[in-house]
């Protein structure tokens, strides 16, 4: 066989599994079981070489095999997709950061959830900014951090309150939630706006915009914010609020997020 033949071979071969490998995902999400006869009919292909790729997937650890013979993705896979989703995360979210804070010449972070704080992993700051060092790795109090309620953002009032169950509701900012009750309520109309709106709930003068960002899951794994002087953002938030939204997004698809 020359060259060119084998190297066509493989490509079909790799063609055909990527093809099992999504029947496998389309027939989870129906919760559907995936047989070699239900991924033959799903693919409208024949069952002896469905079941030969099958078996050649299963060799390498791709996919498993129930004791009913019915196939499912092995956590391989979610394990390689979250490696690729911490990767992009900082290299992705570091380039759409430095992209926001030109155009919007304002501090721009990226923070993630840990217990009941946010901890803020990447960050751009233009030069002419009158914000003192930086809050890289810096944990603040979620309930009335910048990113807060964006982080939690999918999440439901439960969750929320196993989240706040041992927080006390205190803060140097003079607009900050005063319960967790009403933490829930101001998410409800974020959500309904689109993106968060902080106004003096961290420390007096301080002003942000935030927005969700989702992974493959369809979860949010973290959130964008926009943050400055009170008296510089808060007249611009329609516009900052669109483009903290904007760039969340676009963040969200390259981590490989089906936008809502």
């Amino acid at each position: 066989m020359s060259m060119d033949r084998r190297t066509e071979t493989r490509l079909s071969s790799m063609g055909r599994g990527f093809e099992i490998v999504r029947a496998l995902g389309a027939l989870s999400d129906r919760g559907d079981t995936a047989t070699v006869q239900s991924i033959s009919r799903e693919l409208d292909r024949d069952r002896s070489q469905v079941s030969r790729t099958l078996s050649a997937l299963l060799n390498l650890g791709f996919v498993v095999r129930d004791a009913d013979l019915a196939y499912s993705l092995s956590w391989n896979w979610y394990a390689t997709a979250q490696e690729l989703t911490d990767q992009r995360l900082q290299t992705v979210g570091m380039t759409t950061l430095d992209a926001l804070a030109a155009d919007l010449g304002q501090a721009c972070f990226l923070s993630v959830l840990q217990g009941d704080s946010t901890v803020t992993i990447l960050e751009s700051i233009p030069a002419d900014s009158r914000m003192i060092g930086s809050w890289r790795g810096r944990a603040y109090p979620a309930f009335c951090s910048d990113a807060g309620r964006a982080v939690l953002w999918d999440a439901t009032d439960h969750e929320i309150r196993a989240v706040f169950s041992a927080t006390e509701f205190v803060s140097p900012g003079p607009n900050a939630p005063a319960s967790v009750d009403d933490f829930i309520d101001r998410l409800r109309q974020d959500q309904e706006r689109g993106y968060t709106i902080v106004d003096q709930e961290a420390e007096p003068g301080l002003y942000s915009v935030a927005a969700p960002v989702w992974d493959f899951r369809g979860e949010v794994i973290a959130a964008i914010q926009v943050v400055g002087e009170r008296e510089a953002l808060r007249a611009r938030t329609p516009e900052y609020g669109a483009s903290v939204r904007s760039a969340a997004d676009a963040l969200s698809q390259r981590l490989g997020a089906a936008l809502r």
